[in-house]
């Protein structure tokens, strides 16, 4: 707790709690860090500062449930721009990509950032300039973390899977189950994890990487996944978290069976992703399989929580580290991606060759639903000399260069505007219904944005806005006290932050003050501010400030009066404190 916290007194605003209980008219006060009253009419006292929350709804401040902030944090701890988005606290270590535990071989611990610059669209260079990587187990990483790093929110973070398989395996972690000795010292390393404050561990039963091979948790057989959720049941906080493959493989429903059969009985939270929210996942079918399973798993009341996201994902597609191709099973032009450097970009773009099993892939290898089937609805929007054509599709810019196919189109237009150019992808239509049917279901994980990862694809942090401005205020399908519970209360109940979450008596003074009538949640803009690992900086997507009127971290203005205020008193969190 911030030794110098000051005491305040939010006056005039409508309170709603973070329970989806009612809203109602209360004064909140905030004293030593901590919510000391929630009354009407409370008087000011001594020299506590008092903010006029006239017409303004006073809640917690918003948990980001599923960000990456993991290595971000050490170079921008500004976290720029959540404290404008009302958001107190972010949750790290997602989808088995963590930081910690780290392998004594210095190869291995590349392959760590490799892995998290792969799926996540972080450049490496800023994880070897900003780290200091003076760890090895995840409690001297999380040392590390508390005495080096200080950011405006606080931060929870999962132990990875993979990062626990490469400590101990090395890189055989990418290619065969654990022998009896590794899985007992896997094991051991997620003990001290978990008895260090770990929120729980987190795996990974989907993704392969640009070379098509599945991550390190794919090889894991059932007596490993056995022996770590033995270490989980003597930390009855803790949680598993799994994302499956819903999208390419489809191997969510065997891959969610199995972990059903392996924890039947036992007392384990478990948090999966999920049940898919855009329309065309409605329209192939992949959404009613998972729903059922998630309506399954809640029938037979055990203790599993669905993820899923309320975003219409609009993405941006760069040949500049992207696994976007991959991920839409193109690895053709993958190939350009991971071509290093950009004469070699340009080469790969140029050769005949390639161009020819670019189109075949184009047409035939790719995902029948990858994005890039639909060329009309592709922007091209973002040169990098600033020239083009802009503002047209790349189905109208095949067309203008005499009806050629579009991945050469695509292929002409970067080497004509540099290949720092980019292309924004059409945005997924959101299956409204099934949202609003799982932001009240008891046992969902919502308000996932994937913050603080994919920086140059789409901008994640501010879209925890949309279900206050999208779905409480324009369309008037959630309550507002519906959307603000899974926002918070619901989520940190989930989590086992048992100390923040809820405006009451005792609780942290992580707060939110805004007017529904101002917030939106702007448009992405560009910032160079990320450091490139050469000396110099590429760019992110970022957005400004909702703005919301006051935003509380731990009883400390983080936003205030439109602009964030530089104060930094963020501190880890885990589960049952």
């Amino acid at each position: 707790m911030p030794a110098d916290s000051p005491d305040y007194l939010i006056q005039g605003g409508t309170v709603v709690d973070g329970t989806g209980a009612p809203a109602f008219r209360a004064d909140v006060r905030v004293r030593n860090g901590l919510i000391a009253e929630v009354s009407p009419g409370l008087t000011a006292a001594g020299d506590e500062r008092v903010f006029d929350a006239t017409g303004c709804t006073v809640a917690p401040g918003f948990i980001e449930s599923h960000t990456h902030f993991d290595g971000t944090m050490w170079w921008q701890p500004d976290l720029d721009p959540l404290p404008g988005c009302g958001v107190s606290t972010v949750i790290m270590g997602n989808c088995g990509f963590a930081l910690a535990p780290l392998h004594e071989d210095k190869e291995v611990q590349a392959e760590v950032v490799k892995i998290f610059s792969f799926f996540e669209d972080i450049p490496e260079g800023p994880f070897f300039q900003n780290l200091p990587w003076d760890w090895k187990t995840w409690s001297e990483y999380r040392a590390s973390v508390e005495k080096q790093v200080e950011v405006p929110t606080n931060y929870g973070a999962f132990v990875g899977h993979i990062a626990l398989r490469l400590a101990v395996m090395g890189m055989e972690a990418w290619e065969r189950a654990a022998t009896p000795a590794e899985v007992e010292r896997i094991a051991e390393l997620l003990d001290d994890a978990l008895s260090a404050g770990a929120l729980g561990m987190s795996t990974n039963l989907m993704d392969h990487d640009g070379q098509d091979r599945p991550v390190p948790s794919l090889h894991a057989d059932d007596a490993e996944f056995q022996a770590l959720f033995d270490v989980v049941l003597r930390h009855p906080k803790a949680t598993v978290q799994v994302v499956v493959d819903s999208i390419m493989r489809m191997t969510a429903v065997p891959s969610m069976e199995r972990l059903a059969k392996l924890t039947e009985g036992l007392p384990i939270r478990l948090q999966w992703a999920g049940v898919p929210t855009l329309q065309w996942q409605k329209t192939y079918g992949l959404q009613q399989p998972l729903f059922d399973l998630h309506q399954k798993f809640s029938d037979e009341g055990r203790d599993f929580w669905t993820g899923f996201s309320h975003v219409p994902i609009t993405t941006t597609a760069s040949v500049e580290h992207s696994l976007l191709f991959a991920q839409s099973n193109d690895y053709v032009w993958h190939e350009v991606v991971t071509a290093e450097g950009d004469e070699a970009k340009r080469a790969v773009l140029s050769d005949p060759d390639w161009r020819k099993r670019a189109q075949h892939s184009w047409d035939h290898e790719a995902l029948e639903t990858a994005p890039f089937r639909a060329p009309q609805g592709i922007e091209l929007d973002n040169s990098q000399n600033g020239e083009g054509p802009l503002g047209i599709t790349l189905g109208e810019y095949a067309e203008q260069l005499g009806g050629v196919h579009c991945s050469d189109a695509l292929a002409d237009w970067l080497l004509a505007n540099g290949l720092e150019s980019t292309v924004t992808l059409p945005p997924w239509d959101k299956d409204d219904d099934m949202i609003v049917r799982l932001t009240r279901d008891p046992k969902t994980v919502g308000n996932i944005t994937d913050s603080g990862a994919h920086g140059q694809l789409f901008c994640g942090a501010g879209d925890n806005l949309l279900l206050l401005t999208y779905y409480v205020r324009d369309a008037k399908i959630l309550s507002l006290e519906e959307a603000l519970h899974s926002m918070t209360g619901k989520l940190a109940d989930h989590f086992g932050l048992d100390d923040r979450g809820v405006i009451s008596e005792g609780k942290r003074g992580d707060l939110t003050v805004f007017r529904i009538d101002e917030i939106e949640r702007r448009e992405k803009k560009k910032a160079y501010d990320v450091p490139d690992g050469k000396g110099g900086h590429t760019w992110r997507w970022t957005r400004d400030a909702a703005p919301v009127r006051l935003t509380l971290v731990n009883g400390i203005p983080t936003f205030e009066a439109g602009a964030a205020t530089g104060a930094r008193p963020g501190e880890m969190v885990q589960p049952g404190a």
